[in-house]
C-alpha cells in the first residue's frame, strides 16, 4: 500500500477539479475521475485547498494526488547539489557541454560519458571508442554515482538558474521516483528555433501532473530527468536496444514497479533545437519510430488517439458528409453521462458541460492523428476525392489556430508545424513496418464516462 504524503506537504487543486454535494463529491482529472468522500475528509480538503498544509490525512491525500484532482508542493527537503550526481551524455557537442558544466557548477559530482565522439571529449570520465546510443552512455554513467540521485542532463539541454531546488522537494515524498523539469526550447536564432522556443517537442506545458500512461502528461523525456539511483538498480536502467523512447520506456517501468513520477514545470531547462531542416526533421522522424516498439513493450499504453465510441462515430458521421447524424450521434453520447454522475450528486449543467469538452477534445485529438499518424492513408485518395480533401484540411484548422495564438504568426511558423506532424508520422510508419505492428496507429476507444 502506498505511504501517506508527507505531512508539512500542501496541495494546490488541478485545473479540471470540480466540487459538489457539499464538496464531498470531487471530479477532475486526467482521464476524469469521480471521488466520494465523506464530511470530516470534504472538511480536510476543504483546508488543504485552502493553504493548509496536510498534518493527518495523509493516505486521503494521496488518493487526491493519484487521481490527478490535487498536486503535491512538498516541504522544504533535506536533498541538496551534494546529493545528486548529474550524469551527461555528450556526442560532438563541445559547445554544449561547456555551456551545460558551466550552469551546472553548483553539483560537485558530475559523469561526462563520451558516446565516441571526434576528437575525443577531454571531460568525459567514462569514454565508447564506437557511439553505442544515449540509453547505454546514461546507463554507464548512473552506474558510477554513490549519491541518492541522478540528474541525467543531455549536452544540446541548459538549466535555467534555479531549477534543481523545485525537482530535489519532491523527493521528500519516499514514492516518488523520478521528476522532471519542463524542457522549453533555447532561443539561438534562426526559423527552427524560434518554432521550437514557441513549440518544443519535448514541452509538456505549465501544469503539474502525476506522470501515468494515456493521460494529460503521458512521459517525460531524459534530457532533463531526476531519478532515485536505487530505483534505476530496482528496473535496470535504461534498456539499450533502444535508440529512441527508452526514456519513455524507463518511466513507465518506474510507474509499473509501483512509484509514482512527477512533472514539475516550475523548474526550466532550454533545449537546443537542431539547426538544419534536414536534421530536425530526421530526428521528428525518428522520435516517431519509437512508437511501434514502445507499443510492444507496454500494450494500452500508447495510442495516437483516446477517446469514446460515440465522439469517434460521431466525428466520422461529419467527415463523411453526414452533420445531422453527427450531431444525433454527438448528443446521444453525451446525454449517458448526466444519467450516470446525477446518481453522485453531480448536476446536470456540469455533465454537459464535460461531456461537450471531452467531444471536443476528441476531435481535436483526430485531427492530430490524421496529420500525424493517418495521412498516408488519405494522401492519394486526396488527388481524386474531395471529400479526403477537406479532411486533411480540417486536420490543419488546429495549426493554424495555434499560430494565430503566438505574438506573430508566420508563414514558416505554420510550415514547421505541419512539417513537424507529417515527419513524426512518417516514423510512426516506418517503425511500425519494421516492427510488423499497427498498434501505435490505432485509436483507443472508451465508454467514454467518468470513472
Amino acid at each position: 500500500m502506498t505511504a501517506p504524503v508527507p505531512a508539512g506537504t500542501r496541495l494546490v487543486a488541478d485545473s479540471s477539479l470540480r466540487r459538489t454535494g457539499d464538496g464531498r463529491v470531487l471530479l477532475g482529472g486526467s482521464p476524469v475521475r469521480l471521488l466520494r468522500v465523506g464530511e470530516t475528509a470534504a472538511r480536510l480538503i476543504d483546508q488543504w485547498l485552502d493553504g493548509e498544509p496536510v498534518r493527518s490525512g495523509g493516505a486521503l491525500a494521496r488518493r487526491l494526488i493519484e487521481a490527478g484532482l490535487a498536486h503535491p508542493e512538498p516541504p522544504p527537503g533535506t536533498l541538496g547539489p551534494a546529493d545528486v550526481t548529474a550524469v551527461i551524455p555528450v556526442k560532438d557537442d563541445p559547445a554544449g557541454l561547456a555551456a551545460l558544466l558551466a550552469a551546472t557548477e553548483e553539483l560537485p559530482s558530475r559523469i561526462v560519458v563520451d558516446d565516441g565522439s571526434t576528437p575525443p571529449v577531454p571531460e568525459a570520465a567514462l569514454r565508447h571508442r564506437a557511439p553505442r546510443g544515449p540509453a547505454a552512455a546514461r546507463n554507464a554513467g548512473w552506474r558510477r554515482a554513490t549519491t541518492e540521485l541522478v540528474a541525467f542532463l543531455d549536452a544540446d539541454a541548459l538549466p535555467e538558474p534555479g531549477w534543481l531546488d523545485p525537482l530535489l522537494r519532491h523527493f521528500a515524498d519516499p514514492a516518488v521516483r523520478a521528476v522532471a523539469p519542463r524542457v522549453r526550447g533555447a532561443r539561438t536564432g534562426g526559423r527552427i528555433a524560434a518554432y521550437e522556443a514557441d513549440r518544443c517537442g519535448l514541452d509538456l506545458g505549465t501544469t503539474a501532473a502525476a506522470v501515468r500512461p494515456m493521460s494529460r502528461v503521458s512521459y517525460v523525456p531524459s534530457a532533463a530527468l531526476v531519478v532515485r539511483r536505487d530505483s534505476l538498480d530496482d528496473v535496470g536502467g535504461f534498456d539499450e536496444a533502444l535508440r529512441f523512447g527508452e526514456d519513455v520506456d524507463l518511466v513507465w517501468r518506474l510507474l509499473a514497479d509501483g512509484g509514482s513520477v512527477r512533472y514539475a514545470p516550475e523548474s526550466v531547462v532550454r533545449h537546443r533545437a537542431r539547426p538544419r531542416l534536414r536534421a530536425w526533421l530526421r530526428q521528428r522522424f525518428d522520435y516517431g519510430g519509437s512508437a511501434a516498439p514502445l507499443s510492444r513493450r507496454h500494450p494500452g499504453s500508447l495510442s495516437c488517439a483516446r477517446l469514446s465510441a460515440w465522439s469517434a462515430a460521431s466525428w466520422t458521421a461529419l467527415a463523411a458528409g453526414r452533420p445531422v447524424l453527427s450531431a444525433a450521434l454527438a448528443v446521444a453520447g453525451a446525454s449517458a453521462l448526466p444519467r450516470k454522475l446525477r446518481a453522485h450528486g453531480v448536476p446536470d449543467w456540469e455533465s454537459w458541460r464535460l461531456a461537450a469538452l471531452a467531444h471536443l477534445g476528441a476531435g481535436r485529438l483526430l485531427a492530430e492523428a490524421v496529420r500525424r499518424d493517418w495521412w498516408p492513408l488519405l494522401a492519394l485518395p486526396a488527388l481524386v476525392n474531395r471529400r479526403a480533401r477537406l479532411v486533411l484540411l480540417a486536420a490543419l484548422l488546429p495549426c493554424l489556430l495555434d499560430a494565430l495564438r503566438g505574438p506573430r504568426p508566420t508563414p514558416s511558423w505554420l510550415a514547421l508545424r505541419v512539417l513537424d506532424d507529417l515527419a513524426y508520422g512518417a516514423g510512426v510508419w516506418a517503425g511500425c513496418a519494421r516492427h510488423r505492428t499497427p498498434a501505435a496507429l490505432l485509436p483507443r476507444l472508451t465508454g467514454g464516462s467518468a470513472r
